[in-house]
């Protein structure tokens, strides 16, 4: 029997692994749905920033539904671009509805979260989805992951994971420019 030599083995491995996280990503993107009605916020603990928002209150807005919790290192890595967001085109149509769904128990206290919220700057509203009826209701497997809703109310856009930006802040401004 003929075996591979530790570091062929290794970079072998290396190259599976890397083509499987493009696969699934690319799988992830794919498999969603073109477009389809924006599930409501529900089962929320609490809202920060805001009062209860819906969907129906949000028609005729442009929303970004951004799923992330506080100690996520990518998700973190995502909120200046979430920030710059809000700031740029909230006055031009665009609601950005931070939704922090736990990843350890901690992260349930909304103390810890308005904490966080203040820490990071986040200007935007923040529903606190502790068990996970909204990420459920989005079908999401993700953190960070972006949902644009468009302004008849459906989900047009997502994106998992860090990265295009550019792609995710042309999509923004694609919807913002729709009648």
């Amino acid at each position: 029997m003929m075996s591979i030599r530790l570091p062929a083995r290794r970079a072998l491995v290396s190259v599976k692994l890397a083509l499987a996280g493009l696969l699934i990503g690319s799988a992830a993107q794919a498999a969603a749905p073109a477009s389809a009605p924006a599930p409501e916020f529900t089962g929320i603990q609490t809202w920060l920033n805001s009062e209860p928002l819906t969907q129906a209150g949000l028609r005729g807005k442009v929303v970004l539904v951004d799923f992330w919790t506080y100690t996520c290192i990518n998700c973190i890595n995502t909120l200046p671009y979430v920030k710059q967001w809000h700031q740029k085109y909230k006055d031009q149509g665009l609601v950005v509805v931070g939704v922090h769904t736990p990843e350890f128990p901690f992260e349930r206290s909304t103390k810890n979260v308005a904490d966080a919220i203040k820490r990071f700057g986040i200007e935007y509203p923040v529903a606190q989805d502790n068990q996970y009826k909204t990420w459920d209701a989005y079908r999401n497997q993700y953190w960070p992951a972006f949902y644009l809703i468009d302004k008849q109310g459906n989900v047009v856009y997502r994106h998992f994971g860090e990265g295009r930006y550019a792609e995710t802040e042309a999509e923004i401004q694609r919807l913002l420019a729709q009648p």
